[in-house]
């Protein structure tokens, strides 16, 4: 049976658009993103244009890899998923062999760019946040536990600090502040998720909180967390990182996220689709008004 499966994959075509589902591209488009951003305010004006430039290349290839092996080390699980079962390996498009070559062969390219052309420092982050993700999530803690998301969510947080790493060489507070703003953010954004589609990681055989715990347990657990993500998004402004553009901007985009969240407690099954898309929108928003922030306080200085 293995060996049909192998001669079918083989006498397939494969498109380069199997390679690039591998890389989930539009998840590594947020962390390039967030990445930017702290390239961004890394420095007063703008940064110099080749580490950003390689900087974001080789984060944008290690974070492909790490999809890719998460792609392999998961397919099991995709295929009894409706959610995934679409992705190239559960489709046969692709053998797991021809996905870790690729993953291989991306993530070593990304981590050279980054030792050679930016930093050693951002390379070492960047393997053990593709090793965090891709080998300790992935392999481990995604089966070991529900708080898998929680653990495991630091590495997912990582690419602020990577791009600021990129152009500075060093670990610096404000930095770490980003980390832990995304770090709060997984939680909630990832759980609205699992109960969206809960019966599927039922059938998976997954340990998420919903399918644990129940629902409502998890809807408590999206509240706290959604409170401590609101806390930590006030640090920028009292640490003097942000100012007063940014705390007003970003008290909008609270109030919205939160709404979402006490919706979560009507029952209605539509909300927790919803309240995910509205997290994808709001990490975004916020980088981005931290990026307003960052350049209108310059201007203002200036002026």
């Amino acid at each position: 049976m293995k060996n049909e499966h192998s001669l079918l994959v083989a006498s397939q075509r494969v498109a380069w658009q199997d390679y690039l589902a591998l890389c989930k591209p539009k998840v590594v488009l947020v962390m390039l993103i967030t990445a930017a951003v702290g390239m961004l305010l890394a420095v007063e004006g703008a940064p110099p244009l080749d580490k950003v430039f390689y900087g974001l290349v080789g984060i944008a290839l290690a974070s492909g890899s790490a999809a890719a092996i998460n792609h392999v080390m998961d397919r099991k699980i995709d295929e009894r998923m409706a959610r995934t079962k679409g992705r190239p390996l559960p489709q046969g498009k692709l053998s797991p062999q021809q996905a870790l070559t690729f993953a291989a062969l991306i993530g070593i390219a990304g981590i050279s760019i980054l030792t050679i052309l930016v930093n050693p420092l951002t390379a070492w982050l960047t393997v053990a946040a593709l090793m965090g993700y891709a080998v300790i999530y992935t392999v481990w803690l995604k089966r070991a536990t529900p708080q898998n998301i929680v653990i495991g969510g630091i590495a997912g947080a990582a690419p602020p600090l990577l791009g600021w790493t990129a152009v500075t060489g060093t670990i610096e507070p404000n930095a770490l502040l980003l980390v832990l703003i995304i770090f709060a953010w997984t939680p909630p954004h990832f759980w609205a998720l699992c109960i969206a589609r809960i019966d599927d990681y039922r059938k998976a055989d997954v340990p998420m909180l919903p399918v644990t715990h129940g629902i409502a347990y998890t809807r408590i657990q999206i509240a706290l967390y959604s409170l401590l993500m609101v806390v930590t998004t006030l640090f920028p402004f009292m640490t003097g990182m942000s100012g007063i553009i940014y705390l007003c901007l970003v008290a909008l985009i609270n109030i919205r996220f939160m709404y979402w969240v006490y919706k979560l407690w009507s029952g209605i099954a539509e909300i927790p689709m919803k309240l995910f898309l509205c997290s994808i929108n709001y990490i975004m928003l916020l980088f981005m008004i931290l990026l307003v922030d960052h350049y209108l306080q310059d201007v203002l200085i200036s002026a």
